[in-house]
């Protein structure tokens, strides 16, 4: 990983429906990010948020997705923000904000990268589409429009569509998938490692196979954490909780390991709510994580 890493916020809570995911980079800033990277001897910059705004919750009339205008143009926000992070030589960490953020991180990441693999650490899969999304809330697409699927200003923010490959995504902790979400990963043959694979197989086993099946044939991996992949035990603070999670040692064996296999080239940490939370808990683990995915060990 580059020594050199800069930080940018992008506290959107328009992709759904519960307020305070927008206070989601506050928390995380909160909990001693700046401070605990610093003591890993990385050169922190830290940019501060993108600007959002407070536009009013609408339902597009044609497509029927909540705050699609606002969305896009936040998103497009992000893409340039990360961009310019990029052309920097700085390694870009996205504090989120609801999971919809994922596409501008794509959008800017992929331009940089002929094959982008992506670990999508999620309780949910993401792959919903206008036609298959029983909510009509973004959060629940961002990894559909990154592979080309879905709304049109969704899928083409920066210009071009896909943004990755589904060969190229591991999802892992899932536990909450939607049935047109089921048929499209069995249709792109999308590798995910549900929480009945994570308990017959182990994290270590887990990750080991997630990182030999991306290494071989992508050029860097783009981490998209989402705190609820937790179980609410642990992560308390998120919008959509799903129980029977990932525990607090299994995640950070998994960013162990990630550290270890000098694949990660950009991360985000999404969907801190704080108002949702106990005593800032979740903001704290999501620091705790970033430690060990950036190297902090045991001894």
């Amino acid at each position: 990983m580059k020594k050199k890493i800069s930080i940018v916020g992008a506290p959107m809570d328009l992709g759904q429906l519960r307020r305070g995911v927008d206070m989601g980079p506050s928390a995380i800033r909160y909990a001693g990010v700046v401070e605990r990277l610093e003591g890993l001897g990385y050169d922190i910059h830290d940019m501060g948020d993108i600007e959002i705004g407070r536009p009013k919750s609408t339902l597009d009339s044609q497509s029927k997705l909540r705050n699609l205008h606002a969305v896009v143009e936040a998103n497009v926000k992000l893409k340039e923000k990360v961009t310019e992070i990029i052309e920097k030589g700085s390694f870009p960490l996205i504090l989120g904000g609801d999971h919809s953020i994922a596409i501008g991180s794509l959008a800017a990441i992929s331009q940089f990268h002929k094959t982008l693999g992506v670990i999508w650490y999620d309780a949910h899969a993401d792959l919903n589409t206008a036609e298959t999304s029983p909510s009509g809330n973004i959060h629940g697409m961002p990894l559909a429009a990154s592979i080309g699927l879905g709304d049109s200003s969704l899928v083409n923010i920066g210009g071009f569509s896909p943004k990755i490959l589904p060969e190229n995504v591991v999802i892992i902790g899932a536990r909450s998938i939607d049935e047109g979400e089921k048929i499209l990963i069995k249709e792109k043959g999308i590798k995910v490692f549900t929480m009945h694979e994570i308990d017959r197989m182990g994290m270590s086993n887990v990750m080991e196979e997630a990182i030999n099946y991306l290494k071989e044939k992508v050029d860097g991996v783009h981490l998209s954490l989402d705190l609820d992949a937790l179980d609410p035990l642990y992560a308390p603070g998120v919008g959509t909780p799903v129980v029977g999670g990932l525990t607090y040692r299994e995640s950070h064996l998994a960013m162990e390991m990630l550290a270890e296999s000098k694949l990660i080239v950009s991360a985000e940490f999404v969907e801190v709510n704080p108002i949702l939370d106990e005593r800032n808990r979740t903001g704290t683990l999501a620091v705790d994580l970033m430690g060990s995915l950036f190297g902090e060990t045991l001894l």
